[in-house]
């Protein structure tokens, strides 16, 4: 009996020791690799420094955010101000048109919620660069300067007026739409044709925006009119009357499809579905959705209204194909000279910019022959233009956005767009007669948001992200 009673014993023990063993293999040990609900801090501060604070941060982050801004530089701009005043519990939502902040302030102090509304969207990267140098004095090594003297020069920063007058920002889409038609090597008075269109559509704009007009109808009317104008060309034509030079009218079309379409849109609402803001990334998509749809419905309308009149319209296609390194890189330089003036940036940058663009255009024509599925050349190009942009934020506080840009908008799918568009009302079965230039429009869009995403994101790896950074991009990893 005392044997098995014994034997039962050493069972029991060995059948616990295994267990043990076994359990110390599984079991998990440490915190979390990744913590569902970050613990609220207990720091005593001041309602009026919190509140001075909060505001400080909202109004760098709608400004930021307004200019196209991704969500995470937002957030991460937003913490590193709050972490410089000593402020480490904040936390902050975006939603493309608001910017929310709460500061958990103790467990014997309410916490402070603020929300702003994103009312407008500019394109003033002067601004924008102003608030960056500001912001990167606040987190420099030598300490915050006061946060109601930082509030006070934000203040004066976001009431600033323009560093140009806006009869200069018109001669920059004439630059830019002049630079699509050099890019393809036609003729000059395609040229100043072009940059007139161009700059008509600028004031059509205008007028529509001060009559509180939705975006949507304003890209249809400027690029109904722009089409118009090219289809006067091609009716002189037909009726023997020729332009001197006049031998290729698509390309002002194609000049006005670069200039409206809106690829900043389009890059930022890439990298914020990279980055894991997907309602902010979705919203975005959804803006560059409908200001394109606009602008394809007032080709489209013309475009038809022009074939059922009978007046003969052709496409180039050859325009696409027989682009050659130097007036291409010409035509980049025009169109990012172009692009840095209607975004208001630094006169003495725009050399900057125009460097870049041209840059990008030749590594694209580099890469080019060597690869044949569409999205991939415009990609790799895109990377260039993601390293550069990132680059010249780092060290000059030029903002990435419109860096990324101006290498990439010479590269935006016009032709594709206006091939596509031409089937369609062309043919008797346009849906599959513009699905294949469609489908070029699409990858090379997407391949060059991809890529100049991309190459930020590979570049602030490299150079090393802080853990404000890390924060704004935590959303993205996911853990088992």
């Amino acid at each position: 009996m005392k044997d098995d009673r014994r034997q039962g014993t050493l069972s029991q023990r060995l059948g616990r020791y295994i267990a043990a063993v076994a359990g110390g293999a599984i079991r998990g040990i440490g915190v979390p690799t990744q913590i569902l609900s970050l613990p609220g801090g207990d720091e005593q501060f001041s309602q009026k420094h919190s509140r001075a604070v909060i505001d400080l941060c909202l109004r760098a982050g709608e400004a930021m955010l307004a200019t196209g801004a991704s969500a995470a530089d937002v957030v991460a701009t937003v913490l590193r101000i709050s972490l410089a005043y000593g402020i480490s519990g904040m936390h902050v939502d975006i939603t493309f048109t608001s910017i929310t902040v709460s500061v958990h302030r103790g467990i014997n102090e309410d916490p402070m919620s603020v929300m702003r509304i994103v009312r407008v969207r500019t394109t003033d990267y002067t601004r924008l660069q102003s608030v960056y140098w500001l912001i990167d004095t606040i987190t420099g090594a030598d300490g915050p300067i006061d946060v109601n003297e930082a509030r006070e020069q934000l203040g004066t920063i976001l009431t600033s007026p323009h560093p140009y007058r806006r009869w200069v920002v018109t001669t920059g889409k004439a630059i830019l739409a002049g630079g699509v038609v050099v890019l393809f090597n036609v003729s000059f008075v395609l040229v100043l044709v072009a940059a007139l269109t161009a700059v008509i559509s600028d004031l059509i704009t205008r007028k529509l925006g001060k009559w509180t007009v939705p975006a949507f109808f304003a890209q249809m009317a400027a690029a109904a009119v722009t089409t118009a104008i090219a289809v006067v060309i091609f009716w002189l034509r037909s009726v023997n009357i020729d332009l001197p030079g006049s031998n290729h009218p698509t390309v002002i079309v194609i000049s006005g499809i670069v200039m409206l379409l809106s690829g900043v849109g389009l890059t930022t609402a890439a990298r914020d579905a990279i980055d894991g803001y997907y309602v902010t990334a979705t919203a975005r998509g959804m803006e560059v959705v409908m200001l394109t749809l606009g602008l394809a419905i007032g080709i489209s309308l013309v475009l038809g209204a022009a074939l059922r009149m009978g007046v003969p319209i052709t496409v180039a296609t050859a325009l696409g194909d027989g682009i050659s390194l130097v007036p291409g890189m010409v035509g980049s330089a025009l169109i990012g000279i172009g692009f840095a003036l209607t975004c208001y940036v630094k006169l003495r940058l725009v050399p900057l910019m125009a460097v870049a663009a041209s840059l990008v255009f030749a590594v694209y024509s580099v890469i080019l022959p060597l690869v044949h599925q569409p999205g991939i050349a415009p990609a790799l190009a895109g990377v260039v233009a993601g390293i550069i942009g990132y680059l010249t934020y780092r060290w000059l506080k030029v903002p990435e956005e419109a860096m990324n840009m101006a290498g990439i908008i010479a590269l935006i799918p016009g032709l594709a767009v206006y091939r596509s568009l031409y089937g369609f009302m062309d043919s008797e079965f346009g849906v599959v007669e513009a699905l294949p230039a469609m489908v070029v429009a699409l990858a090379t869009g997407l391949g060059l948001a991809a890529g100049t995403t991309i190459g930020g994101f590979v570049t602030r790896r490299a150079f090393g992200i802080d853990r404000s950074a890390i924060l704004a991009l935590r959303r993205t990893r996911t853990t088992r």
